[in-house]
């Protein structure tokens, strides 16, 4: 007895095992570098990497650092002024000061209770009159009330010394707080009375009025400021036309 399939029975009509063969192009064979055994399920499926987009063949370029803004200035920002001038203007307020209270205590000494003394005939002598009012005997019943406004003159003249870096300011401003301390001196300390002090005078000019060296500085400081301020300057060395320029550039116009 044989079995099918065997050499003896073979029928060449009727297929067998051996001569089922899958094609030679789906069976990987152990020389193709392929795995032997069965793939993982899906690994089929899984895309190819390409060189394009692997990580090491496309470096991804770090942004460069944003560069560090210059500083800008403001429009009409003006250059330093230099060194400020309190020290100018204190050296001029003492020397007014000095020479008025030294010229008053001399006066008095020699002159009070005497014959009036002739400098240029009679258009200019030296007399003592103890003023109770302003500067060339105005106002002799506001004693008190001119004693407050000197002080208040020199409160603003130091307030505005904190920013003064023009000389020519220096010696204006100087000369009026030189002449406010030496009246104001007066004030304070002289008869009949504190903040009721007379105060004196002793240059005469005829048909002008009595005055002292610290109403003269008084008066000579005043008028440097009010050309000063026709010619634009300020007292922290600026311009006015260059400010106002400054402020038309900040506004845009």
């Amino acid at each position: 007895m044989s079995t099918q399939g065997s050499p003896q029975t073979r029928d060449d009509s009727v297929p067998t095992p051996a001569d089922v063969v899958a094609p030679a192009g789906d069976v990987a064979g152990p020389d193709d570098g392929a795995p032997a055994g069965p793939e993982a399920p899906g690994a089929a499926a899984a895309p190819a990497s390409t060189p394009d987009s692997s990580p090491a063949s496309s470096p991804v370029s770090s942004p460069a650092p944003a560069p560090t803004p210059l500083p800008v200035e403001p429009a009409g920002a003006e250059e330093p002024k230099g060194r400020r001038r309190i020290g100018v203007l204190l050296v001029v307020a003492l020397l007014a000061f000095l020479i008025d209270f030294g010229s008053k205590l001399l006066v008095v000494a020699r002159l009070e209770n005497h014959s009036a003394i002739k400098v240029i005939g009679d258009v200019v002598t030296f007399q003592v009159i103890r003023n109770s009012g302003a500067a060339f005997g105005m106002g002799q019943a506001l004693t008190v009330v001119f004693t407050m406004i000197a002080s208040a003159v020199i409160v603003v003249i130091w307030r505005i010394a904190r920013r003064l870096y023009s000389l020519p300011w220096a010696i204006a401003l100087g000369l009026l707080l030189g002449g406010a301390l030496g009246n104001l001196t007066d004030r304070l300390f002289r008869s009949p009375g504190v903040f009721r002090g007379h105060v004196v005078d002793f240059i005469s000019v005829q048909h002008f009025a009595v005055f002292n060296l610290a109403d003269s500085a008084i008066v000579c400081g005043g008028i440097l400021v009010v050309l000063l301020s026709f010619r634009g300057s300020n007292p922290d060395g600026t311009v006015h036309q260059q400010a106002d320029k400054g402020e038309r550039a900040d506004k845009g116009e």
